[in-house]
């Protein structure tokens, strides 16, 4: 059954029971792949994300992080034998950019891991999402972004909703036409397990331009 954490960002750790709902999907910990965001820097970056793990006590054998210091053959290999797969937060836009160079997209999708995404990992685990200098990217015009898309809706991911719902529910209004959109701030998940998707946190669910709070099943 494929399993997927839509994470935001979490400065105090995972809360005790979603730690211990990712404990019971993790029961296979041999090998975690983690996908950088910033995959040209040469500091080694997923220490914050492998933190909550640890903290929640969930410890792999082996540890493996895809960069462009390894090469796509490599990559691949390391997607199609890992027990989890980890989107790293970060940079959206760089992200999307490795995933596509890398060819990533379908060996995630065809993998049994249970794959995790936390901020930008999250948003680009999504079929679709949008690129706005309004959500604090780089760019003058706005524009829809392909996704890996191990489900099918966008993702909204670490954005402080409560202060700026208006602007959200404006500037996603157009794509919630198309596709449902979770939305959520930083300490919270969406899981998506077989045909069930669980939700942590405030998470906002816009479609059809109309915008309502989702109830905590976690």
């Amino acid at each position: 059954m494929k399993t997927h954490y839509y994470l935001g960002w979490f400065h105090h750790f995972f809360p005790e029971h979603l730690a211990r709902v990712i404990r019971g999907d993790l029961t296979d910990r041999q090998s975690l792949v983690m996908i950088s965001s910033n995959p040209s820097l040469d500091e080694v970056d997923g220490a914050t994300e492998r933190s909550w793990l640890d903290q929640a006590g969930i410890v792999f054998d082996d540890y493996h992080l895809i960069n462009d210091r390894v090469s796509k053959e490599d990559a691949q290999s390391l997607i199609q034998q890992a027990s989890a797969v980890f989107l790293l937060g970060g940079n959206t836009v760089k992200q999307n950019e490795f995933l596509k160079e890398y060819e990533l997209s379908d060996g995630i999708k065809r993998s049994r891991a249970v794959v995790l995404g936390a901020s930008a990992g999250a948003i680009n685990m999504s079929a679709k999402w949008l690129c706005s200098k309004n959500f604090g990217y780089d760019v003058e015009e706005s524009s829809v972004y392909d996704g890996i898309g191990l489900d099918d809706f966008s993702v909204l991911s670490h954005f402080d909703l409560e202060n700026n719902m208006e602007l959200v529910q404006s500037e996603l209004s157009s794509l919630s036409e198309e596709i449902n959109i979770y939305a959520s701030n930083k300490d919270c998940a969406v899981r998506v397990k077989g045909d069930e998707i669980d939700i942590l946190g405030d998470v906002y669910l816009i479609s059809h331009s109309k915008i309502q709070k989702l109830d905590e099943t976690l």
